[in-house]
């Protein structure tokens, strides 16, 4: 289980994460949603332990996030964060060195999936290729959460296609624990059992989408307009 309790991140004056609390439990796939400087990212950012709190604690199964809980999550940053003279081939050979769960199979069966070529500098790659690169190396290992910004940023609809179908698939099998941040609410929804919405780094908004939909009788996407056109009131 992930938990976060009244999470507070100051970038300068302004308040990336303001008083934020969620839970975020096993074998859930979660979408952590909001417009553009929400807070999404300073909380996956949090929770994978690579930004520190000002306040507040984050724990990952009862324990604050070090080189354990590491161990126990994979973190797809929004950014690209390889060397661009790297393979995906070298790659996925340092990924492999670095962590005792990356699964070859798994690899092997998604350089299939995605039609990717191992020698390809990533330099080369096209930003639909590049995410897709990027996927392989965070769904090849076998960590109990995932933690996804963006991944679908900036692809076309094929591409999010595969995408979102190579995440449900590993979901379906692995029973991983997913926390993801997108724009595309088009591809996620179907996929999604709960949904975090913030703004501002505050929480407006949390439930399991179809309760959500069925006590208001609206999509999640005309619940989301509501609660942020509210926000801005």
């Amino acid at each position: 289980m992930i938990k976060v309790e009244h999470a507070v991140k100051m970038f300068g004056n302004k308040k990336a994460l303001n008083d934020i609390s969620f839970t975020v439990g096993e074998g859930r796939i979660v979408g952590l949603l909001g417009t553009n400087g929400a807070g999404k990212s300073t909380a996956l950012k949090a929770i994978a332990g690579l930004t520190r709190l000002d306040r507040g604690q984050i724990t990952i199964d009862g324990k604050s996030p070090c080189l354990d809980t590491r161990g126990k999550l994979t973190y797809l940053p929004d950014v690209d964060v390889w060397y661009p003279w790297m393979t995906l081939s070298d790659a996925m050979q340092y990924m492999k060195d670095m962590y005792w769960d990356w699964d070859d199979d798994k690899a092997r069966h998604l350089l299939d999936f995605f039609e990717l070529t191992p020698d390809l500098p990533i330099r080369q790659a096209s930003k639909g290729i590049l995410a897709k690169m990027k996927l392989l190396l965070a769904l090849s290992r076998q960590a109990k959460y995932l933690l996804m910004d963006e991944p679908f940023s900036g692809i076309d609809p094929f591409a999010r296609k595969q995408i979102a179908q190579a995440i449900v698939e590993d979901f379906l099998e692995e029973g991983q624990t997913i926390l993801i941040t997108t724009h595309e609410l088009s591809e996620v929804e179907v996929m999604l059992d709960e949904v975090l919405f913030i703004h501002d780094g505050k929480l407006l908004l949390s439930g399991h989408v179809e309760t959500l939909k069925q006590e208001r009788s609206q999509s999640l996407m005309e619940i989301l307009k509501e609660v942020y056109d509210h926000a801005r009131v």
